[in-house]
This record gives C-alpha cells, sequence and structure tokens, in this order.
C-alpha cells in the first residue's frame, strides 16, 4: 500500500451578505448569482419585502438603518468565512436635480451610519453603488478616508453599466473595500456582448397603451391621452418631441428655455441602450421611455429588464394587482443585479487570489 496522502482540496469560503437599503433585490440578487449567500436586507420600505424574500432568498428586516446594531449583523453574518455588508444609500440627495437646492437632505446621514456600522462589525468586504454626483461630495471623501482609517484598501471608480449586460446608458460609483488586500473596481471582460434595447425586449408580446398581458400582471402598459398617442405617433426611434408638427408641440417646448429638454416624450432605438431606468420610467412623458416601435411607454416588465432583472423576478405577490407608481420605485430604484453580480465576481476573484498567496 501507497504510503502517499491524498491533497484534500481546500473548502471554498462561506460568503455571506447583508444588504443595506436592499429596495427590491437587485444588488443582493447579483451578488448571489455570482455565489454569495443572502443574509439579509434591510430597508424601510415594506413593498421590498416580497422581492428580497422570493427572490434572494434572505431575512428582510423592516427597519431604518440607523437601528441597526452589530449584534443583529453578527447574527446574520454567523458561520459565515467572509462577511460582505453591500448596500445603496438612497442617491436622491446627490442626484442633478438635488444638487440644484440648497436644503438639506437627511439622507446624507445614511452613509455615516453605514460607515458607523461597517466600523463596529469589521466585516471582510465593504461595498456600494450610487450615483456618479456622491464622487464630489465631503461625505464621500469622509466615507472613503473613514474605512482607510480602519485597515480598509478601498477602490472605487465610476463604471459603465452596458459593460456588464445592463442594456442602458447608464453611468454608477462602484466602490468596493477589502481588509484581506488590494481589490478593484469590476473592469469590463473581453468578448462581453453590450445588450441593446432590442436584445432584452424585442421578444415581449405586444401591447397597445393601456393594454396588460394575460400571461403578466406588469406587462402592462400607461394609458395615453388622445393628444399623446398622436404624439408617439410622430416620433421617430430614436426621436423625441421635435419630430413632431407644431400643434403637438407642448407650450413650454415652443419657449427657448424649453429647448433644454429634448429627452422628455421621446422614444427608445432597437439598436441602441436604453436611457437609465427611472421610477417613473412607465410614463411617455417623463423621459425617453417610448417604446421603439409599439404606440406606447414601456412596460414595467420591460423596465425591469431593461435593469437587468430576469423576466420571471418577481416584484409583487402573484395575487396583487401591480401599480404603476409602487413597481416603478421599485424597479428605478434599484441596482441593476448583472452590476451587482460583476461587482461579486470581482470579490471572489480578489477571495481566491489571496487564498492562492496564503497557499
Amino acid at each position: 500500500m501507497s504510503d502517499s496522502i491524498t491533497p484534500q482540496k481546500k473548502r471554498m469560503p462561506i460568503v455571506k451578505v447583508v444588504d443595506l437599503f436592499c429596495g427590491a433585490g437587485g444588488l443582493a440578487y447579483g451578488l448571489k448569482s455570482a455565489g454569495f449567500e443572502i443574509a439579509a436586507g434591510v430597508d424601510l420600505d415594506p413593498a421590498c419585502r416580497h422581492p428580497f424574500e422570493t427572490n434572494c432568498g434572505g431575512k428582510f428586516a423592516e427597519k431604518s438603518v440607523d437601528d441597526l446594531t452589530k449584534a443583529e449583523l453578527d447574527g446574520w453574518f454567523a458561520g459565515a468565512d467572509i462577511r460582505v455588508l453591500a448596500g445603496c444609500a438612497p442617491c436622491q440627495p446627490f442626484s442633478t436635480y438635488s444638487q440644484s437646492r440648497k436644503t438639506p437632505d437627511g439622507r446624507w446621514e445614511l452613509l455615516r451610519s453605514f460607515l458607523k456600522l461597517a466600523i463596529k462589525v469589521k466585516p471582510e468586504i465593504v461595498t456600494m453603488e450610487n450615483v456618479r454626483g456622491l464622487a464630489a461630495k465631503s461625505i464621500w471623501r469622509e466615507f472613503v478616508k473613514g474605512l482607510e482609517a480602519s485597515n480598509y484598501e478601498v477602490a472605487w471608480d465610476e463604471v459603465l453599466c452596458s459593460d456588464f449586460g445592463v442594456p442602458q446608458t447608464r453611468k454608477r460609483l462602484v466602490l468596493i473595500a477589502s481588509r484581506i488586500g488590494p481589490i478593484g473596481v469590476p473592469k469590463a471582460e473581453a468578448g462581453t456582448k453590450q445588450l441593446t434595447v432590442r436584445d432584452a425586449i424585442a421578444a415581449l408580446p405586444r401591447l397597445n397603451a393601456g393594454q396588460a398581458s394575460t400571461h403578466d400582471s406588469l406587462h402592462v402598459a400607461c394609458r395615453l391621452s388622445p393628444t399623446n398617442l398622436r404624439r408617439i405617433r410622430a416620433s421617430k426611434p430614436g426621436g423625441t418631441w421635435r419630430d413632431w408638427p407644431s400643434d403637438l408641440r407642448a407650450s413650454c417646448h415652443k419657449k427657448e428655455t424649453g429647448e433644454t429638454y429634448p429627452s422628455v416624450y421621446g422614444r427608445m432605438s432597437w439598436d441602441d441602450f436604453a436611457p437609465t431606468m427611472t421610477t417613473q420610467c412607465f410614463g411617455y412623458g417623463n423621459g425617453r421611455f417610448g417604446h421603439p416601435d409599439q404606440d406606447r411607454a414601456i412596460t414595467l416588465r420591460e423596465a425591469a429588464i431593461l435593469q437587468s432583472f430576469p423576466e420571471t423576478y418577481s416584484f409583487i405577490p402573484d395575487d396583487t394587482r401591480p401599480t404603476f407608481d409602487k413597481v416603478g420605485m421599485l424597479i428605478g430604484n434599484a441596482v441593476p443585479p448583472k452590476l451587482g453580480e460583476a461587482i461579486g465576481r470581482s470579490v471572489l476573484a480578489h477571495i481566491n487570489n489571496i487564498q492562492s498567496i496564503q497557499n
């Protein structure tokens, strides 16, 4: 008998995630798709419970991040080899619109709450996604320096979501911090196909304005007024209200100041990216949300798919009738899952690299 000993394969580490400000679960679902275990999600909005628990599988805590304790987080992270504290603090305070206002927004303090939890719990990984405007704010520098002072290696950069399978022009700020070694943000992989509107939603059943699919309650289009129906029929794919004859133009667009808003009442183009999905992306007059060749705005399901959610993603219970405002809020505020998955792959590559060095 041979005296040689067969080396045992090293056990894959158990990576658990707690998602702060989890919303409908876009970031958590992406991290789950990358191979992480979702331990819990935290959000004040009770409407987030169903999509988070149904699709991501973790515990949902309906509470403010301000009220979280170290003991709660330690309990959720129990049994993990690698703990990931993730989140996307509400981005409205850092949006271009909000920056034009001088009133302070208390939600800025949520970033400090996030930082305080990270410093107390000391998870191996901290990751955050947010709007680009945040990087110019002092609160961002405070967040980064706070992590660095707590022995985190911090990497952050602006990323283009279309590089990771999200068919949008959306650009976002991504941060990943690690206590176990140097780390980087996701980079576009060679050969990755950039998806267009056609790739994403062309196969969905055709609908008229105000019509709903009999097979999917979220594939439902808003009604259009007779005037807006005439307007969208006069719009070219990729076009705007400038395509319309003068009698269809809104009075504000006939003024010089109205020329600065070319993207409202726009149609998407099949072979281009969609615009950034917002909480009002189901409304024709709210942006470039007209369907490329059907005379209506995009449906809730189309918006979710353009955010890179799978077609089967459940936002509301099956026996519940969707409301545009509520579901639109869940979709528009979400982190695109494919971006979350790219973040997860970067973290896993980082963990594997550290393990190989240690071995």
